[in-house]
């Protein structure tokens, strides 16, 4: 089971530069959980999520300053984002990508083609997909060794 199959080819990024309130609202509008952040030269550069946006990791060492953080631009993307974020390849399939969710704990993975271009966005959701496609193929398998007549 190949990744491009299943991945978003339809990739919303976000410039290291943009605000992250804006980043934040335009998440919730394309009703998207993580994108992939490039920089001038459409370079892949980093990932952020809407987790990243509504809680920095500053708030779990100073949490008498949490009432104090909002949403505001003149914090950018790059000061929150994930840099050189782990990916996967339209090469790849789905078991490698299965593994770095599992052993990192991740919700999106950025995909590349052979020439490191960001071609697409792998979610849970995603593979969720892949696993009831593959539930349905072994379960259709499975059925027609049943209706197949004993010889």
């Amino acid at each position: 089971m190949k990744i491009t199959h299943y991945m978003s080819k339809k990739v919303i990024t976000a410039s290291k530069r943009d605000g992250i309130r804006t980043t934040f609202f335009r998440m919730k509008r394309e009703n998207i959980r993580h994108m992939p952040v490039i920089d001038e030269d459409n370079n892949l550069v980093g990932i952020i999520s809407d987790r990243d946006l509504r809680r920095p990791d500053w708030i779990d060492e100073a949490p008498d300053l949490s009432h104090m953080y909002h949403l505001e631009d003149h914090l950018s993307v790059q000061d929150l984002m994930t840099s050189n974020p782990i990916v996967v390849h339209t090469y790849d399939k789905i078991r490698k990508a299965n593994r770095l969710f599992i052993e990192h704990g991740f919700g999106a993975l950025p995909v590349l083609d052979k020439g490191s271009n960001l071609v697409g966005i792998l979610s849970a959701m995603d593979l969720l997909n892949a696993l009831d496609d593959m539930l349905n193929s072994k379960h259709e398998e499975k059925k027609s060794k049943k209706s197949r007549p004993n010889k």
